[in-house]
């Protein structure tokens, strides 16, 4: 039984091409139809984007520092608002 060599190029040219992925960025799109009689029933769009935080920052995508279970200034943001919240319905309750 022969076993395959493995060359440490196969491993550089997968890291570059990574490399290359993430510093420039890559879209994949699709699109979903089902139709009856041409009537549209579903109609899905599907874009996926493959980048470097970086990359996506440059392009101006940044919605994981707005999500409360991504980011923790986010999540303490939340967390203020909510309690400025309760403090606003306590003070109406007892009025």
């Amino acid at each position: 039984m022969a076993e395959q060599m493995t060359h440490s190029i196969n491993a550089t040219n997968l890291a570059d091409i990574l490399e290359r992925v993430l510093d420039k960025g890559i879209v994949i799109a699709g699109d979903i139809k089902i139709q009856l009689a041409d009537i549209d029933l579903l109609n899905i769009k599907i874009r996926l984007l493959v980048a470097s935080v970086d990359k996506a920052m440059e392009m101006g995508i940044n919605w994981w520092q707005q999500d409360s279970y991504l980011s923790t200034k986010a999540k303490e943001k939340e967390t203020q608002t909510l309690e400025k919240r309760v403090e606003r319905l306590e003070k109406r309750s007892k009025a």
